[in-house]
Protein backbone atom coordinates (compact mmCIF):
# COMPACT_ATOMS: atom_id res chain seq x y z
CA UNK A 1 0.00 0.00 0.00
CA UNK A 2 1.40 3.70 -0.99
CA UNK A 3 2.14 5.81 1.97
CA UNK A 4 1.09 8.79 0.36
CA UNK A 5 -1.83 10.31 -1.49
CA UNK A 6 -1.55 12.66 -4.32
CA UNK A 7 -3.89 15.31 -3.73
CA UNK A 8 -5.17 18.27 -6.81
CA UNK A 9 -7.68 20.57 -6.27
CA UNK A 10 -8.58 22.59 -8.77
CA UNK A 11 -11.49 25.83 -9.22
CA UNK A 12 -12.62 27.04 -12.35
CA UNK A 13 -9.94 29.55 -12.47
CA UNK A 14 -6.59 27.40 -11.45
CA UNK A 15 -5.26 24.73 -10.87
CA UNK A 16 -4.41 25.59 -6.98
CA UNK A 17 -3.18 22.63 -5.35
CA UNK A 18 -0.85 19.38 -6.61
CA UNK A 19 0.59 17.90 -3.93
CA UNK A 20 1.39 14.55 -1.83
CA UNK A 21 -0.18 13.97 1.68
CA UNK A 22 -0.16 11.27 4.37
CA UNK A 23 -3.68 11.97 5.52
CA UNK A 24 -6.64 14.50 4.46
CA UNK A 25 -9.86 15.90 5.83
CA UNK A 26 -12.45 17.05 3.31
CA UNK A 27 -15.47 18.64 4.48
CA UNK A 28 -18.63 16.66 2.98
CA UNK A 29 -22.44 17.73 2.91
CA UNK A 30 -22.97 15.25 6.03
CA UNK A 31 -20.06 16.10 7.84
CA UNK A 32 -15.97 16.01 7.83
CA UNK A 33 -14.38 12.47 6.08
CA UNK A 34 -10.93 11.72 6.96
CA UNK A 35 -8.50 9.85 4.06
CA UNK A 36 -5.48 8.13 4.49
CA UNK A 37 -3.31 5.69 1.66
CA UNK A 38 -5.53 3.08 0.46
CA UNK A 39 -9.20 4.48 0.87
CA UNK A 40 -12.12 2.72 -0.42
CA UNK A 41 -13.17 4.77 -3.53
CA UNK A 42 -15.96 7.44 -3.46
CA UNK A 43 -17.10 10.27 -4.68
CA UNK A 44 -18.88 12.93 -1.97
CA UNK A 45 -20.51 16.34 -2.52
CA UNK A 46 -18.47 19.06 -0.81
CA UNK A 47 -19.52 22.31 1.65
CA UNK A 48 -18.07 25.19 2.55
CA UNK A 49 -15.20 23.72 5.32
CA UNK A 50 -11.91 23.57 5.66
CA UNK A 51 -10.20 21.32 4.04
CA UNK A 52 -6.84 20.32 5.33
CA UNK A 53 -4.07 17.60 4.89
CA UNK A 54 -0.39 16.25 6.19
CA UNK A 55 2.37 16.62 3.74
CA UNK A 56 4.83 13.89 4.27
CA UNK A 57 7.98 16.42 6.15
CA UNK A 58 4.42 16.58 8.92
CA UNK A 59 3.52 20.15 7.89
CA UNK A 60 -0.33 20.59 7.72
CA UNK A 61 -1.86 22.59 4.67
CA UNK A 62 -5.19 24.45 4.91
CA UNK A 63 -7.74 25.82 2.48
CA UNK A 64 -11.11 26.87 2.73
CA UNK A 65 -12.65 24.73 -0.03
CA UNK A 66 -16.64 26.18 -0.59
CA UNK A 67 -18.76 23.54 -2.70
CA UNK A 68 -18.03 21.02 -5.14
CA UNK A 69 -16.89 17.60 -5.27
CA UNK A 70 -13.99 15.63 -4.50
CA UNK A 71 -13.11 11.86 -5.78
CA UNK A 72 -11.17 9.60 -3.36
CA UNK A 73 -9.36 7.07 -4.57
CA UNK A 74 -6.41 4.65 -3.07
CA UNK A 75 -3.90 6.83 -4.26
CA UNK A 76 -5.43 10.25 -5.25
CA UNK A 77 -7.77 12.77 -3.59
CA UNK A 78 -9.09 15.22 -6.45
CA UNK A 79 -11.06 18.36 -5.74
CA UNK A 80 -13.43 20.53 -7.99
CA UNK A 81 -14.32 22.85 -6.02
CA UNK A 82 -16.91 25.88 -6.92
CA UNK A 83 -13.95 28.71 -4.99
CA UNK A 84 -11.01 27.73 -2.89
CA UNK A 85 -8.14 29.82 -1.00
CA UNK A 86 -5.21 28.58 0.42
CA UNK A 87 -5.31 30.01 3.93
CA UNK A 88 -1.91 32.33 3.30
CA UNK A 89 -4.44 33.99 0.80
CA UNK A 90 -6.97 34.66 2.49
CA UNK A 91 -8.14 38.68 2.59
CA UNK A 92 -9.20 38.40 6.70
CA UNK A 93 -10.43 42.34 6.21
CA UNK A 94 -12.47 41.15 2.98
CA UNK A 95 -13.63 38.41 4.73
CA UNK A 96 -15.21 40.21 8.25
CA UNK A 97 -16.74 42.53 5.49
CA UNK A 98 -18.45 39.85 3.54
CA UNK A 99 -19.55 38.52 6.95
CA UNK A 100 -21.07 41.87 8.06
CA UNK A 101 -22.98 42.24 4.49
CA UNK A 102 -24.51 38.79 4.82
CA UNK A 103 -25.79 39.57 8.53
CA UNK A 104 -27.34 42.46 7.24
CA UNK A 105 -28.86 40.39 4.16
CA UNK A 106 -30.55 37.46 6.57
CA UNK A 107 -31.63 40.99 8.59
CA UNK A 108 -33.93 42.67 5.19
CA UNK A 109 -37.03 40.69 5.13
CA UNK A 110 -36.64 40.96 0.88
CA UNK A 111 -33.30 39.91 0.46
CA UNK A 112 -32.68 36.27 -0.85
CA UNK A 113 -31.93 34.54 2.35
CA UNK A 114 -30.51 31.73 0.90
CA UNK A 115 -27.56 33.34 -0.99
CA UNK A 116 -27.10 35.14 2.42
CA UNK A 117 -26.09 32.33 4.51
CA UNK A 118 -24.33 30.62 1.94
CA UNK A 119 -22.23 34.24 1.85
CA UNK A 120 -22.08 34.07 5.75
CA UNK A 121 -20.92 30.82 5.63
CA UNK A 122 -18.20 31.03 2.79
CA UNK A 123 -16.75 34.75 4.74
CA UNK A 124 -17.22 32.57 8.53
CA UNK A 125 -15.21 29.61 7.04
CA UNK A 126 -12.42 32.00 5.30
CA UNK A 127 -11.78 33.47 8.57
CA UNK A 128 -11.99 30.20 10.86
CA UNK A 129 -9.00 28.84 7.88
CA UNK A 130 -7.19 32.38 7.98
CA UNK A 131 -7.24 32.08 11.92
CA UNK A 132 -5.71 28.78 12.73
CA UNK A 133 -3.17 29.63 9.83
CA UNK A 134 -2.07 32.25 11.86
CA UNK A 135 -2.01 30.54 14.85
CA UNK A 136 0.19 27.98 13.76
CA UNK A 137 2.62 30.24 12.10
CA UNK A 138 2.70 31.98 15.28
CA UNK A 139 4.25 28.19 16.96
CA UNK A 140 6.66 28.24 14.39
CA UNK A 141 8.45 31.58 15.86
CA UNK A 142 11.00 30.11 18.34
Amino acid sequence: MAETLKIEIVTPERLLVSDQATEVQVPGLSGYLGVLPGHAPLITELRSGEFNYRRPDGSIQRLAIHWGFAEVLPDKVTVLAERAEKASEIDVEGAKRQQQMAEEQMKDPNADREEALKLFERAKTRLEVAGRHDSSMLNMIP
